[in-house]
């Protein structure tokens, strides 16, 4: 991952490949067998017309496509093997310490522990970077901010981000402890406020377009929830916060979804879970342990994270609220970077899209 730190505003962002790699294989060549088939039809006059040689493409073009899934091979190199199994642990996190949490009720000598998970987090972290595009899971944002995976210390030292995730994930038992132990926070008004008071160098990770955003993600796309969000913006300006828009190529391409297109009965069920339960569950899927079409393993592809240039915000008097001139005025620096970025590095890693970067809402 290369990068422009936030405090250099004059230079140029430059490109961040992160070491979390999610590509599917190209699938293996069919051999078809070529056959031929002969007939022979009686002339009226008794004379045999010559045999008919039917092409094997144009003979198996009528017949039904059959799909199947591709299997792994055995011989796989041992760091693919072990990038296989890191991926595998983490998408397998919650589920593990929801059934260690459960399975420990069985054991009457854990229960007095169990109380220790009613305890709030307080994270401390001064910059506000937002991260695009959410993805399904946000891998690239985790990667990044939360790991040391692409060096982010050494890239921008003195600055300590805290990645932010939903509130409901610190109820989850033994999970809450792993991401804690990670440097997540909350992202909570109050967590968010704690964390840009606590001095300077400590900044915040938000992954802007949220629970809407994810339902548009699919391979070769990046559209953004991006015109209505200022609630970022607006905790920038109180805590005099530079806001840092970060985009992430790639981050769509690890899973596909099953169509939900706006208004259909799929669409109504997500948005309905969105509203009741403050988040959404895509219908996506990927590839399998030892499959490449089968599975919620990401597909093997490359994510490569860019910082921009930290977009400064308006001083206020003491006390004061930012008015909705600032608002809109930082949100159209901050969209106008964000964009900037996209279209310099497209081309480089974004050569297999289908369509350019959109704003939808």
């Amino acid at each position: 991952m290369s990068a422009t730190p936030p405090h250099q505003v004059d230079t140029q962002p430059a490109p961040l490949p992160t070491k979390v790699e999610t590509v599917t294989p190209p699938p293996s060549e069919q051999n078809v067998d070529s056959s031929h088939d002969e007939t022979e039809q009686q002339a009226a006059d008794d004379n045999t017309t010559p045999p008919v040689t039917l092409d094997a493409e144009t003979t198996n073009a009528k017949t039904e496509e059959h799909h199947h899934v591709r299997w792994a091979p055995l011989k796989v190199p041992l760091n693919r093997r072990l990038q296989m199994l890191a991926v595998l642990f983490y998408i397998s996190l919650l589920m593990l310490c929801l059934s260690t949490f459960i399975y420990s009720f069985l054991i009457p000598f854990l229960w007095p522990l169990l109380v220790a998970y009613e305890a709030d987090l307080d994270p401390t972290h001064n910059y506000v970077f937002g991260y695009h595009p959410h993805g399904i899971i946000s891998m690239g944002a985790f990667g990044n901010f939360a790991t040391e995976a692409t060096g982010f210390s050494q890239l921008f030292p003195g600055i300590k981000p805290s990645l932010l995730t939903l509130v409901s994930n610190f109820k989850l038992p033994f999970y809450r402890d792993i991401i804690m132990a990670l440097g997540i926070a909350a992202v909570s008004r109050r967590s968010c406020e704690n964390i840009l008071a606590s001095g300077p160098g400590r900044s915040i990770v938000i992954v802007v377009g949220g629970a809407a955003e994810s339902l548009n993600a699919r391979p070769g796309m990046a559209d953004l929830t991006l015109k209505k969000r200022l609630g970022f913006i607006r905790l920038a300006i109180l805590h005099q916060a530079s806001l840092v828009p970060t985009f992430s190529f790639g981050e769509n391409d690890i899973y596909d979804q099953l169509d939900n297109d706006k208004g259909s009965t799929v669409w109504k069920i997500q948005k309905r879970m969105q509203k009741v339960l403050g988040f959404t569950m895509p219908l996506f899927h990927a590839r399998g342990v030892f499959n490449y079409d089968v599975g919620i393993i990401p597909f093997r592809h490359p994510i490569v994270t860019v910082v921009g240039k930290p977009i400064p915000v308006p001083v206020l008097e003491s006390g004061a609220e930012p008015t909705e001139e600032q608002l809109l005025s930082v949100q159209a620096a901050y969209i106008d970077e964000l964009q900037a970025i996209y279209d310099k590095h497209k081309d480089t890693y974004a050569k297999d899209r289908t369509q350019d970067l959109r704003i939808i809402e």
